[in-house]
């Protein structure tokens, strides 16, 4: 497939997920009682308004992402945000920490989405696993042509879904994965936690520190959900 297809595919799905993600944060801080991202439009799959709110996260970066990445087959990574109340967030940490997971909870949905779609096209004889893997090479068509594509549109959902599910759990600010530490520490300890993760250095490198580790554990945790997919088919890639 050609760069400029391989580019087109990834950013529709690309915008897709992220829109999901964002839509989950909107929807269940909706349903726990803070209207901040429903008053801001943004309680919606229409990507525009995401798309308005986050130019450089949503347009630009996954652009130069994926020219950036072209000598590992191009994959793209980017951002989104939803508003929220503070003051809602303060009284209701608990929810607060649901909303926040939200968004990898979508991610992981997706995932599991084109996890299903591979297997079913497995038993209907049009797809197969790969003898390798790549980002992009998740599984294989039995013929060229739009089934080429559709294996490749599949393998990208799966796999930017686990870069979107993992990269927001990472437990640094500005990321998803703070909320964790609502549910595993309490009192002083949850205080001194809070104080942490707000600390405006700690924000301020947050996405530095987080792109530092995906960049050593996303081959492996790929490879890890590739075998945990194939496992019932008997296939392991090392």
């Amino acid at each position: 497939m050609e760069p400029l297809q391989l580019c087109i595919l990834w950013y529709i799905v690309f915008v897709f997920s992220v829109v999901l993600h964002e839509f989950a944060h909107a929807y269940v801080g909706y349903l726990f009682g803070d209207h901040t991202a429903t008053h801001h439009g943004l309680n919606t799959l229409n990507p525009v308004p995401h798309i308005q709110r986050s130019p450089i996260g949503m347009v630009v970066v996954p652009l130069l992402s994926f020219v950036a990445n072209m000598a590992h087959g191009g994959w793209m990574i980017g951002w989104a945000s939803t508003p929220y109340d503070p003051y809602w967030a303060q009284a209701y940490p608990k929810q607060a920490a649901l909303k926040t997971l939200a968004g990898p909870a979508a991610n992981l949905i997706l995932m599991l989405i084109a996890g299903v779609f591979i297997h079913i096209g497995i038993s209907a004889g049009i797809f197969y696993p790969p003898a390798s893997i790549t980002f992009t090479r998740v599984v294989e068509a039995t013929s060229n042509g739009p089934l080429a594509g559709l294996a490749v549109l599949v393998s990208i959902l799966f796999t930017l879904n686990l870069i979107l599910l993992i990269f927001n759990l990472i437990p640094v600010p500005p990321l998803d994965g703070t909320a964790i530490g609502e549910f595993i520490f309490k009192g002083d300890m949850l205080y001194k936690y809070r104080q942490l993760m707000s600390h405006p250095s700690l924000r301020m490198f947050g996405i530095f520190i987080a792109w530092m580790v995906m960049s050593r554990i996303f081959g492996p945790v790929h490879t890890l959900a590739l075998n945990a997919l194939y496992i019932v088919r008997g296939v392991h890639y090392g």
